[in-house]
This record gives C-alpha cells, structure tokens and sequence, in this order.
C-alpha cells in the first residue's frame, strides 16, 4: 500500500484553492500523487442511486473532460460518485477522491469501493482526507468532506440529485466559495432530476448538455464533436443500436422494443460488448459506448 502523506496548511504542497474557503483543513492525509498547481480539478457528484441516464451522463462527461486532461475529483461514494472516478480509470487518467473516513484501506468507505482506491492511487490519482488514519465516516464527516471537494475544484457538476440530497451541500459550499456551479437537467417526472432541475431554474447552476459547456465556461479548449457512426455487423445490431440512440435501456425494453428472441438480444449484447459498440452500465442496462 501506498504511504499516506501529512501535508499542513503553511507547507509548500498545500492546495492554494483550499486556503481560501471557509475553515480549510489544517492537515491533508494523501495516498497517491496530490493536486499540483498547475493543474485543472472540476468536481463530478450526484445521487447514489442514479437512472441509466445519468449512469451514462457521468461516464461519458467525466471520460471526456479527463481525456482533455482535466483532473475530476469526486467522493468515492457509490453512485455517480463512483462511474465519475470509474470513467477517469477506464481511460488511464488520474483522478482525486476526497473521503469522509481515514484514507487507509480498513477505513475507505464503502468498502465496495477498494478495488477502486487502489486503481486511482495506481492510475496517478490520489485519496485525500481531513481525517487521520483509522477514522471511520459519521454523519457529521461526509457533509464537512464537501467543502474540500468544491475547494478544490475551479467547477462543480451535479449530474443527478433529489430535492434533499447530500450532492446539494456540495453545491451550497460551491456557491459560497464564488466556484462555478452546473447541472445536468432531467426529466420533471423524476425524482432524480428535482434537485438539479432546481438549481437551473433558480438561477444557481448553468445547464449543461455536453462537455462542452463546461469547457467553454472554464475558458478550455473545446472538443470536436463527432456523430458516432458505429456500423453493424447485422440486423440485431442494427435494431439494437437504432433503440439505443434515444438512451440506455435494461434487455428486457431491449426484448421489448426490438421484438427479438431473449436468447438472440443477450448473444449479440454480448458481441457488441466486446466490440466496444454498446456498454454494460450495471443490472443488465446497456448504453451506447
């Protein structure tokens, strides 16, 4: 395992941007490789239950802003937490979760996410914490651990939250901290969307459709749009790529809509997933790759 690092509040590694917020760590404990001055952090939350859309929203924002070589820090909290960092790891960039426990193994909470940790510390990411090792979360430490993941950040994206949801105090401390702050918007029937679609209607967060937006407000150079032009290599693939085009769906809608025998839909999921043309999100729900 790597060894975790003390960085003070008056050492010359301490983050410049955390300085200047409210009540800033007077210790950081780091596992990995620390933010480095010149470099870009933008933050990526949202619910732990998130909708195929929004599972497929952090993935394909945080694999493309990474990819333009801007470093997503996040919570490591399951969720769009998680397919936020899993985005950076896929395409070998590093990434920084800030923890609301200790940053030792015994302690990195959930625990479904060790595997995970030790990918972001291997890939050139790093774990940082208030906390010193062998802290476990509390109630209080989650919602404190917030103001260290908009601090650091020059941006904030909320990709999905409900009304009341834990993603929303790291939006308030991103307002606060005069970052800027965005939104993904949903649908009104879901519930998902309520606490995003209400930051935009308030005025308090810029509603975002692509990576774009965001690298634009940021004053980044912007990514050529490109029509994905993936071509079947049958007519079950075709069918299932047509249906996909309007968002991920689980096989059985996939059974449904495409009107394709059970066994034919997975046997052919199964090659598109290996070809990179669809991919599996979780619980049989598959997207566009």
């Amino acid at each position: 395992m790597d060894e975790i690092k003390q960085i003070k509040i008056d050492d010359e590694g301490y983050p410049e941007s955390l300085k200047k917020i409210g009540s800033p760590p007077k210790v950081l404990y780091c596992r990995g490789i620390p933010p480095k001055e010149k470099e870009t952090l933008f933050a990526m939350v949202g619910t732990r239950h998130p909708t195929p859309y929004g599972q497929q929203a952090s993935l394909q924002i945080a694999g493309e802003l990474a990819n333009q070589g801007i470093i997503i820090v996040s919570g490591l909290a399951p969720g769009i937490d998680t397919f936020s960092h899993k985005a950076c790891i896929e395409n070998k960039k590093r990434t920084i979760a800030v923890l609301g426990t200790g940053i030792d193994e015994k302690s990195v909470y959930p625990q479904t996410n060790l595997l995970l940790s030790r990918k972001i510390v291997e890939y050139g990411g790093c774990l940082i914490s208030e906390l010193p090792p062998g802290t476990k979360g509390s109630k209080f430490s989650f919602p404190r651990r917030n103001r260290i993941i908009s601090g650091l950040s020059s941006g904030v994206l909320i990709v999905e939250a409900k009304e009341k949801s834990g993603s929303l105090i790291t939006a308030e401390f991103a307002i606060k901290q005069n970052k800027k702050l965005f939104a993904v918007p949903g649908q009104i029937y879901s519930l998902n969307s309520a606490g995003t679609n209400k930051l935009i209607k308030n005025g308090q967060a810029l509603l975002i459709e692509n990576s774009n937006d965001i690298l634009k407000e940021l004053n980044l150079e912007q990514l050529e749009i490109i029509q994905s032009k993936t071509a079947p290599d049958s007519e079950e693939e075709r069918l299932i790529l047509d249906i996909l085009k309007n968002g991920a769906l689980d096989i059985d809608k996939i059974i449904e809509k495409t009107k394709l025998k059970t066994s034919l839909v997975a046997s052919t999921l199964a090659l598109m997933e290996v070809s990179d043309k669809v991919r599996n999100l979780g619980s049989n729900t598959y997207s566009l790759n």
